[in-house]
């Protein structure tokens, strides 16, 4: 334990908060930090409930707002639990304050790509042009969730959750320069861009999301002046995409488990008719008017997407 003393002493004197994470070792006393300027430091083991926010929690987590959870997962992307599309009043978030630091860019690009229906699918964030290699920075203050591979599409990803109630996701990274659970303020740099996971093209695909439920990300940054549109983010239900995390997309197997379905789309052809489409599919007609919000008398367009499943 001496030795561990002396070393606790000697990282916390040599380290240089600017710095940029590069590994990590586990001791008895807990997480050793090794950053790029070979200086060092020691993060205690402490149990974490994941909220940085206590105002907030206790708003969203009451019987009156809908008892929302938050969790705190190093592993898993989003838990789909919360619905805030059924969200009962309005909630205020400070996003930028004093207290909970400024707002950064992640990055100083131009929009490619942005939130909206994309393909047939929901692209639940704003793409940002960059080149492969360039530095990736933290928008807000905060503690860093998820840091690592993602087999879903994002490639190397970095989830941030931050003091002030939001999430922050930035994908398609070529390499990651932080660690799940560390400590980072605005402007600290979390990664380089890069074209992982499911992209065409090195871009930053970059997400706000309220206890696991995306938002317009242009709804709160002003992408062109490069700077928060308000410090005052008022979330009420019709903000939250319907549909992002909707009972219908869970079916319950033979055992008893609940498993995730994937969403399909069809695109409507000349000559499709709503007995067609399901047929074709495999599905009925009252599944695919329950899917789409549609009436059986309901007209199609040759080139509507239609979910299927």
């Amino acid at each position: 334990m001496k030795i561990y003393h002396t070393l606790f002493i000697l990282l916390i004197s040599f380290h240089s908060f600017s710095q940029i994470a590069m590994d990590t070792a586990i001791l008895d006393l807990g997480k050793i930090v090794i950053y790029s300027d070979q200086s060092w430091e020691l993060i205690e083991d402490e149990d974490f409930d994941g909220v940085l926010n206590p105002r907030i929690h206790d708003i969203m987590n009451s019987p009156e707002q809908g008892n929302y959870s938050l969790t705190w997962n190093t592993n898993d992307c989003y838990s789909r639990k919360n619905d805030l599309t059924k969200l009962k009043d309005t909630v205020w978030l400070c996003v930028e304050s004093e207290e909970l630091g400024e707002f950064t860019m992640p990055f100083d690009g131009y929009i490619t790509s942005r939130y909206k229906y994309r393909n047939g699918k929901f692209h639940n964030g704003i793409d940002i042009d960059l080149e492969t290699g360039d530095t990736v920075l933290c928008a807000w203050d905060g503690v860093v969730r998820y840091a690592q591979v993602n087999s879903g599409g994002y490639g190397n990803l970095v989830i941030v959750r931050h003091y002030n109630g939001l999430e922050t996701y930035y994908a398609h990274l070529s390499k990651l320069l932080t660690f799940s659970g560390q400590k980072v303020t605005s402007g600290d740099v979390l990664g380089l861009g890069g074209n992982t996971g499911h992209s065409f093209g090195s871009h930053l695909h970059f997400e706000v999301r309220f206890y696991d439920n995306t938002i317009n990300p242009e709804e709160v940054i002003d992408f062109k002046q490069k700077q928060l549109k308000d410090p005052n983010l008022f979330l009420h239900k019709t903000l939250f995409r319907p549909g992002v995390t909707p009972s219908n997309q869970w079916k319950t197997d033979s055992k008893g488990k609940k498993q995730y379905v994937e969403k399909k789309y069809y695109k409507v052809r000349s000559g499709d008719t709503l007995s067609r489409i399901a047929e074709k599919n495999r599905t009925s007609i009252n599944r695919l008017c329950s899917l789409n919000g549609l009436r059986k008398t309901s007209i199609l367009q040759i080139g509507q997407n239609i979910r299927v499943r």
